[in-house]
């Protein structure tokens, strides 16, 4: 304790100044314990005798943490390197989905309203047929057609909208003539715009409309109240396709939404 013992040594140093000794430790620990009493007790003193003699080193406070010893495998390390490539490849594939995904959600009104039209799906009126095609169409007398017209309202448009008619009685290659309904009671001018799809889903690609509001902008004025006409025909084919023989019953549903003023869409139709 704040001096240096070695045996074979003859001269030791405590408390700051030398002492020879023929080699009995007992006597050096001695003198040690009279250096720190005395004038020179408490933990100053012995702090004071350390100092000089050099040994004294203040305690630190801080606990450091351990460091994660860097690795010195080289083959950690390129597994730890594979890892980040693979992070960052990940991370590119899922920011390109994202974006992806956003400008899906775009398209994807025009793009559904362009395959419904080339397919018939959903009612929508198939582009190609011309007036003469119209004109020259031969109803098929045998086989009636019921169609019934349903209206609904979108929760974010405070409209009144409903069917004039319920069910109308068609044949295959004759035109008919629906009309439906709607009124604003706000206060307000609101715009809105409607979706349509035909029940079975098989029958809207020969449910042809010549004449609709869908997909097309309608402003109503606070109070006002108009009437929607609908113009259509079933394809004279329909009659003759297989999987049509059971189908009798035939709906037509119109949904309108709120729009925002500005924003139009094309409406389906025959040049």
């Amino acid at each position: 304790m704040g001096g240096l013992w070695r045996t074979g040594w003859r001269r030791v140093a405590f408390c700051g100044w030398p002492w020879n000794h023929p080699g009995n430790p007992t006597r050096a620990a001695e003198r040690v314990e009279s250096c720190l009493r005395s004038g020179r007790s408490g933990t100053g003193g012995a702090e004071r005798e350390l100092r000089r003699l050099g040994t004294w080193r203040r305690p630190s406070l801080a606990v450091q943490p351990p460091r994660r010893p860097k690795s010195t495998n080289p083959f950690t390390r390129a597994q730890e390197e594979d890892w980040r490539r693979r992070n960052k490849t990940v991370l590119t594939y899922v920011a390109a989905a994202a974006v992806g995904m956003l400008g899906a959600s775009y398209a994807a009104v025009p793009l559904y309203r362009l395959y419904c039209q080339t397919t018939g799906l959903g009612g929508s009126a198939v582009a190609g047929h011309a007036s003469d095609q119209i004109e020259n169409m031969v109803p098929v007398k045998d086989r009636i057609i019921k169609v019934t017209f349903n209206a609904d309202v979108h929760a974010s448009l405070q409209w009144n909208f409903r069917p004039q008619q319920t069910e109308i009685y068609v044949v295959p290659g004759e035109t008919a003539l629906a009309f439906y309904k709607a009124k604003n009671p706000t206060d307000k001018p609101v715009i809105g715009i409607s979706t349509y799809n035909v029940v079975p889903f098989e029958a809207g690609q020969y449910f042809n409309k010549i004449q609709c509001f869908c997909f097309e902008e309608q402003r109503l004025n606070p109070q006002e109240e108009v009437d929607m006409p609908v113009f259509f025909y079933i394809d004279p084919e329909f009659a003759e396709d297989p999987r049509m023989v059971n189908v009798d019953l035939i709906t037509l549903s119109y949904t309108f939404f709120e729009a925002k003023e500005g924003h139009k869409l094309p409406v389906p139709g025959y040049n």
